[in-house]
This record gives structure tokens, sequence and C-alpha cells, in this order.
């Protein structure tokens, strides 16, 4: 497993993993919904892209050459804390990358990060859990949706 950041080339990979139901269910405000064609797809590749900065943003998790899933590291509106997060193609999940490609994000930066999670995403608070994050209950503070927020302070 490497991190990298995404390129246009990954507009294929990009489709599979978020053009997937099971992977849009959990991510951002609603209403959800999956990427619908590949020009979508190149568009928001060229979103990210320019969220770039240092470890932040967002990066690709790859497994024998190919990006099965992405890692993030992103500032919340108006705070000084940053989100971890992660999402995974769902044939390549539980196999330890997400904690494992998390792992190495946080260890590249430092402060108050947060992890915010579905409340019904179990296997997403597991990965917050192995990564020494504390369970600091549910909040309606981010995204316009209530989420079980963990939180980690590094050095």
């Amino acid at each position: 497993m490497r991190l990298r950041r995404w390129a246009d080339d990954d507009v294929e990979a990009f489709y599979d993993i978020y053009s997937r139901w099971e992977v849009m269910r959990h991510l951002g405000a609603h209403p959800r919904r999956v990427v619908a064609d590949r020009e979508e797809a190149l568009a928001r590749l060229a979103r990210m892209r320019g969220r770039e900065d240092g470890p932040r943003g967002y990066w690709a998790i790859e497994e024998d050459g190919v990006p099965v899933g992405t890692v993030l590291l992103l500032p919340l509106d108006a705070s000084d804390e940053v989100e971890i997060g992660w999402h995974l193609h769902p044939g390549h999940q539980g196999k330890g990358l997400a904690t494992r490609a998390a792992r190495e994000l946080l260890s590249r930066t430092g402060g108050r990060v947060l992890a915010l999670t579905d409340q019904d995403n179990l296997a997403s608070q597991a990965v917050a859990v192995r990564l020494g994050m504390t369970d600091e209950g549910l909040t309606d503070r981010w995204y316009g949706i209530t989420a079980r927020q963990y939180a980690i302070t590094l050095g």
C-alpha cells in the first residue's frame, strides 16, 4: 500500500469507487448520491487536486499499482481543526488499508484531528478507534448531519 495524489489518469478507478452506493451512502451532506459518469468523476478529481496543501488534501490509496480508495486530511470550516477520512472500494475493505493509510497521513500532521462518521458506519468507527482516537459522541456541528465525532491531538 502507498499513498499518492490522485491524477486525471485515475478517472476509471475513481469512477469505479465513487459510482458505488456502498461507498457514497456514508459521504458528506445530504442528499447523497453516486458519481454519475466519468465526466463528473474528472470534475471531482480537479476539485480535489485544488485542495492540496502539504499533507492536506486527498490522497489515493494505491494497492498493486491501482487506486482502491482515498484518505483525506482537510480543514474544517471556521475551525483550527482538521478532518481525517477514508473511503475504500468495497472489494478492498476489511484488509486494514484504511487504518494503515490514515495512520500514515496522521504521521505527517499535528494538532487536533477529527474523524466524523455516520452513526451506523461501524467499520469507520472501528478504524478511528484503531487509530487511537477518542469517541466524543454525536454532534450536529458539521455538514448539516448528525455524526459520531472522534478526535486525537497530535504533538
